[in-house]
């Protein structure tokens, strides 16, 4: 006869079920609502043009401000990715989604670089 196993408690992960992924959305929603990007400088339209060709000739991510502001004057945050094709009317960026942006929306565009963990200053 085998001895009875004692009864393991899963801590956190039974409780994770719980949580409704409108909540999760919601409340990642409002950390974005909470942080305001700063406006950068606004470059010429060959100033762009010379840092998308270099991005889509080197493969590079790119980090690129839109012009539009909210209701309070708040840039949106910049959106990632690479470019991954073009046309007369904008670039479609390769992020978390494909979105297409159009050459006159953009206002700032860089090179993006992600900080690693341990480069990151507190």
């Amino acid at each position: 006869m085998g001895m009875i196993q004692p009864y393991e408690d899963r801590k956190k992960l039974k409780w994770q079920g719980f949580f409704l992924s409108e909540h999760t959305t919601e409340i990642d929603t409002e950390i974005l609502r909470q942080f305001h990007c700063p406006p950068k400088e606004a470059l010429t339209s060959e100033e762009i043009n010379q840092c998308l060709f270099e991005a889509m000739k080197k493969n590079r991510t790119v980090a690129i401000q839109r012009e539009e502001v909210d209701q309070e004057g708040h840039y949106p945050p910049d959106i990632i990715g690479k470019i991954s094709g073009y046309d007369s009317l904008g670039i479609y960026l390769c992020g978390e989604t494909t979105e297409k942006i159009h050459y006159d929306e953009i206002r700032h565009a860089a090179f993006f670089e992600e900080k690693k963990w341990f480069d990151v200053e507190g």
